[in-house]
């Protein structure tokens, strides 16, 4: 049976959808996120997807979400860009090259809105850095996040 593709822009109606999928993706290794705090998942894929300037993708295969990119359009200096909050495959669909397809029909789309790059942050111990990276993205070395926790024991 052949697979039907959809691409598409998501918008809130696909909110459960969203969350399901983002929760599915991120349960197991190596993130092991524990999103069962149904209200928390929620209200952070609202958060993430409906913000100002907000532009989310999903490709749809044979009718389910399998692929989502959760991000906004980002005002800089240098250009106008699409930031990516959150990037996620179906783990049923991983090492099949969905990510690659999708990640190329976000650039397709991207160019067409006359953006000038993406740009995202991942951990460099995970698959997802290895993934960015064959999908033509580079490390900005000179950029890092910081973090101050303000409650409970300091992880140094």
């Amino acid at each position: 049976m052949e697979k039907s593709e959809v691409f598409t822009v998501l918008d809130e109606t696909f909110l459960p959808q969203m969350a399901e999928l983002y929760s599915k993706s991120f349960a197991g290794e190596p993130w092991n996120d524990d999103w069962s705090n149904t209200e928390q998942l929620n209200e952070y894929i609202k958060e993430i997807s409906n913000s100002y300037n907000s532009l989310n993708y999903g490709l749809f295969i044979n009718g389910e979400l399998k692929a989502l990119s959760i991000g906004m359009i980002r005002h800089w200096w240098e250009g106008t860009n699409y930031n990516i909050e959150e990037l996620c495959v179906s783990p049923d669909m991983q090492g099949q090259g969905i990510g690659t397809r999708f990640m190329k029909m976000i650039e397709a789309d991207i160019k067409e809105r006359g953006l000038a790059g993406i740009f995202l942050q991942t951990d460099n111990d995970k698959p997802a850095y290895r993934f960015y990276l064959k999908n033509g993205f580079f490390d900005l070395d000179y950029h890092v996040s910081l973090y101050k926790k303000l409650n409970g024991e300091s992880d140094e």
